[in-house]
């Protein structure tokens, strides 16, 4: 997940392919298209991102382990476009101790967005992959 990024204003998630000067190269996971970032681009590695929880921030490749846990044991993944409760409760069944105050429905939404796509094009973290405390996975 270190290769894959969000870039603010953008929809989907996209894999970099290069780094330039000033930006990356990267192809979209939804259509294959390919971008060039800007300096002025606000771009995101997804295995840099962490949850807030009460317990301390939970990197997101290990929030989406859980997931993969929780799917696998017969949770059903909540649809982004659900209401705000059933996002919540959905990701309280996930990550119990998230930090309600500080991660939003529109956060979850993110996420299982994310997650669905990540899903879709077979680049979900393995599970027999180890996640270290920076969020980067260790292969």
């Amino acid at each position: 997940m270190e290769k894959i990024i969000a870039v603010a204003g953008r929809p989907g998630l996209y894999e970099i392919q290069t780094q330039t000067r000033v930006g990356v190269i990267a192809n979209s996971l939804i259509d294959g298209k390919r971008i060039v970032t800007q300096p002025s681009d606000q771009v995101s590695v997804l295995s840099d991102i962490q949850i807030y929880s009460y317990s301390g921030e939970v990197p997101l490749p290990e929030v989406m382990l859980k997931m993969q846990e929780k799917e696998a044991n017969g949770l059903t993944v909540v649809k982004p476009k659900a209401g705000s409760s059933a996002l919540q409760s959905f990701f309280e069944q996930v990550l119990p101790d998230y930090d309600t105050a500080r991660v939003y429905s529109s956060d979850i939404k993110k996420i299982l967005q994310w997650y669905l796509l990540l899903q879709q094009s077979n680049r979900l973290p393995v599970k027999s992959e180890k996640v270290n405390k920076s969020g980067i996975s260790d292969q």
